[in-house]
C-alpha cells in the first residue's frame, strides 16, 4: 500500500460545486517524505476547497500554522508562523502532465487525486530562507551583540588605517 494513499481524494464522489476538506499536518506527515528537514514540531492546518465543474476541478489550498526553526544568528529555536495559498486547475487529458505549476492534467479515467505533494510543497515554500528570531527583527540586543561590540574595533580606528 502506498504510504501517501491516506491523502487520496476520490474525484467522482465529490458533488458539483464547493467541497471542503480540512487536514491537520504534524510531524507524522513529514515522516512520509524522504528529505532533510530543517524545522521541527510542525502544526499546520490545511484547508482545501475543491470546486467541481462538469469537466474540470479547481483546487484551492490554504495552509496556516507554525513550525520551530533555528535562528541563523544565534542558533536559538523559535516558533515561526507560516502561511501559503496555492490554486491549481485539474483537468483530464491523454496522459499525466504536471509541467505547468498551475494546471495538472490527469489521464482520462482517473478516479482520485493525491493532495499530499501539494500540501508538502505549500508548507515548505512558506518557510523563510533567512531564519531570524523575532527578537532580532525588533532591534533587540542580547549576549551575542554585546560580545561583538566588546571585541570590535572602534569605527574611527578602522578609518585611520
Amino acid at each position: 500500500m502506498d504510504k501517501l494513499s491516506n491523502y487520496d481524494i476520490s474525484l467522482h464522489s465529490l458533488k458539483l460545486g464547493n467541497n471542503a476538506i480540512n487536514l491537520v499536518i504534524s510531524q507524522h506527515f513529514f515522516d512520509l517524505f524522504d528529505f532533510n528537514q530543517e524545522f521541527s514540531d510542525p502544526n499546520v492546518n490545511v484547508n482545501i476547497n475543491i470546486v467541481k465543474h462538469s469537466s474540470f476541478f479547481e483546487l484551492n489550498m490554504d495552509t496556516i500554522g507554525t513550525v520551530i526553526l533555528r535562528c541563523d544568528i544565534s542558533d536559538d529555536e523559535y516558533e515561526q508562523q507560516i502561511k501559503n495559498s496555492i490554486k491549481i486547475l485539474v483537468k483530464f487529458g491523454e496522459e499525466f502532465n504536471d509541467e505547468n505549476e498551475e494546471i495538472l492534467v490527469l489521464p482520462h479515467g482517473s478516479h482520485s487525486l493525491n493532495i499530499a505533494q501539494f500540501a508538502y510543497e505549500a508548507i515548505l515554500l512558506s518557510i523563510p530562507m533567512k531564519r531570524i528570531h523575532p527578537r532580532y527583527l525588533n532591534g533587540h540586543e542580547d549576549k551575542y551583540t554585546e560580545l561583538l561590540d566588546k571585541y570590535s574595533l572602534p569605527n574611527d580606528s578602522i578609518s585611520n588605517n
